[in-house]
């Protein structure tokens, strides 16, 4: 598997895009940029629902209040995540295709977005749900605290445990 993704990692290094990407000064510096003020304003947003959920923040409002306020953001902000990690892959392919980090960044997340998912829709759908099942809340609320944090982690690891 690895053979066929370092060969799949130069073969995408040598198309005109991705040539483009990294001649371009300015390019990947602006995509970095966009991609970690994407990134915090993701984690800052599930990181203060899981905050509510522990009355440590906005302890007066509704947790279906402070779900909609926060969690609604991180849908398009996502895309622009995947938009901009993917332009990021193409103009280094071998620093993150080729890396294990990488899958665990990549895993950790779809971790994080069923998680929210889930969160969010059943908070909504079912406003009192929660209410009976504090210790199930804080649980989750625990776990995603700890996979959107392992997400930074793996993400800024990426740069240290890359390929050769």
């Amino acid at each position: 598997m690895e053979a066929l993704l370092i060969t799949f990692s130069k073969w995408l290094a040598s198309t005109e895009f991705s040539h483009t990407i990294q001649s371009v000064t300015w390019i990947i510096p602006t995509l970095q940029t966009i991609h970690i003020l994407c990134v915090a304003i993701v984690f800052s947003s599930a990181v203060l629902v899981n905050l509510r959920i522990f009355r440590l923040f906005e302890r007066d409002q509704p947790l279906g209040a402070v779900t909609r306020r926060f969690l609604s953001p991180i849908w398009p902000v996502l895309l622009i995540l995947l938009l901009t990690g993917s332009l990021l892959i193409i103009g280094e392919p071998r620093r993150s295709l080729v890396n294990t980090t990488f899958y665990i960044k990549m895993s950790l997340l779809l971790i994080a977005i069923v998680l929210t998912a889930l969160l969010q829709r059943t908070v909504l759908a079912s406003p009192g749900f929660f209410e009976k099942r504090q210790t199930a809340i804080r649980a989750l609320a625990t776990v995603s605290i700890l996979v959107w944090s392992g997400i930074l982690f793996a993400g800024r690891w990426i740069a240290y445990t890359q390929a050769g």
